[in-house]
């Protein structure tokens, strides 16, 4: 009984932890985020097949849940990014004058309202 442990419950604990913490560059913790999920369906599947077999589900499933909130909190901010993008404009980033601008218009335009 518990003579094994699952093979990618580690990662899978790892990956969800590094997919939140990298939420602030431009979602790029979708990545960790998918292939921690794909590696926690992966022992899940194992553990079905023999639970008592198996000692640090646990593990795994805190991983796995930490990588649905880490690819959330990543699209949340991909969706963010892109919005951005879309209103400011990319050349108004590239430039602190115009962004400057686009931000007094945009400021402008909520007071309108």
């Amino acid at each position: 009984m518990y003579d094994q442990k699952l093979p990618n419950a580690t990662v899978v604990l790892v990956l969800g932890i590094f997919s939140i913490i990298t939420c602030c560059f431009y979602a790029f913790g979708i990545v960790l985020a998918i292939v921690g999920l794909y590696l926690a369906t992966k022992d899940m599947k194992l553990y079905q097949v023999q639970p008592t077999a198996y000692g640090n589900y646990p593990t795994l499933n805190i991983g796995r849940i930490l990588c649905i909130v880490g690819l959330i909190i990543n699209l949340l901010t991909l969706i963010m990014v892109v919005y951005s993008f879309s209103v400011i404009g990319w050349d108004a980033l590239s430039n602190p004058e115009l962004l400057q601008e686009r931000m007094k218009e945009l400021q402008h335009m909520q007071h309108l309202q």
